[in-house]
């Protein structure tokens, strides 16, 4: 392989993980407060608001159902409108958060639902208002679970990274498709299939790891 194909190798893998970071990033940042209040609304809850809950677990579940190579075409107006553009990597970010976001909802929202309601109660008897059980109860206990949905959203958002790059958002997508595909260069497709490899294991195993670290059921097991 030249000189010339390692360089757009390695751009394009900067491409990726620029795309994969800043929309998981943004992602977690409007779906995680989402899935809080989705888990803590339902009838009888900390914020108990069931139309709301309904409204918006509607709303997230329409988002969740449009596949992705369909909601990037959708959009391509609004994406125009955030980011100037419709093509290149800054302007694949809007449907990548776009899709991210009510995945990483309904991820909190079902780690949150899994912890003890014996932990919940016991706070409320000790008079700890809804805010003080969400931040020092239900986060802390859901804490792993959201770290391996979290991980699970980053490898799907690197999947559709490469999905974008079939109607202009850069990346090894493009890359894999341009060279591999277009040009028929299978070595430069194999390339762009390891790297992908390569990042989804790195984040897998990352991602895991930190997630061990935060169970202390976990911890007690190892003693620590």
């Amino acid at each position: 392989m030249s000189a010339n194909l390692v360089a757009l190798l390695w751009d394009a893998t900067l491409q990726t993980i620029y795309m994969v970071v800043v929309s998981g990033v943004i992602g977690t940042a409007l779906g995680l407060p989402l899935g809080i209040f989705l888990a803590a609304s339902r009838r009888g809850e900390l914020l108990s608001s069931p139309a709301l809950n309904r409204g918006l677990g509607l709303i997230v579940n329409a988002l969740r159902s449009v596949p992705f190579i369909i909601l990037v075409v959708a959009i391509i107006p609004f994406t125009r409108l955030v980011a100037g553009t419709s093509i290149g990597t800054t302007a694949a970010i809007v449907p990548l958060t776009l899709a991210a976001a009510p995945f990483i909802a309904r991820i909190v929202e079902t780690a949150i639902r899994e912890v003890d309601g014996g932990l919940i109660e016991a706070a409320r008897a000790m008079g700890a208002s809804p805010g003080q059980i969400i931040a020092k109860v239900l986060l802390p206990e859901a804490l792993p679970g959201i770290v391996l949905g979290l991980t699970l959203a980053v490898v799907s958002l690197i999947g559709y990274s490469a999905m974008v790059g079939a109607v202009g958002g850069e990346g090894l997508g493009d890359l894999g498709i341009r060279y591999g595909y277009q040009r028929f260069m299978p070595d430069v497709m194999l390339a762009v299939v390891v790297i992908l490899v390569v990042l989804v294991q790195a984040v897998q195993s990352c991602g895991e790891w930190i997630a061990r670290r935060l169970d202390h059921r976990a911890a007690k097991d190892r003693g620590l």
